[in-house]
């Protein structure tokens, strides 16, 4: 199973397929979900905009995805002052 990392919750469902390449545009990302290509939780999803969140899983041909979110960088982490 592959992951696919988000910087934030929730990301509709159409922008995952497209941002991450799995379709070739935002069209047809709506398209494929509308015509119930697109399983989220192992149940087919029409929504478009059906709110995606970390441990999600999508399953789109043939092929499935967990979704999970992004870690805070930790040079972030690294950047406080002590002054």
């Amino acid at each position: 199973m592959t992951q696919i990392e988000i910087n934030k919750e929730p990301v509709e469902l159409f922008k995952i397929l497209k941002f991450e390449g799995l379709v070739g545009s935002g069209g047809e990302a709506k398209s494929a979900i509308a015509d119930g290509q697109v399983k989220v939780n192992g149940v087919v999803e029409t929504q478009k905009r059906k709110k995606i969140v970390a441990g999600n899983r999508i399953e789109f041909m043939a092929q499935e995805y967990e979704i999970v979110l992004e870690q805070a960088s930790t040079a972030a982490a690294a950047d406080i002052s002590t002054d």
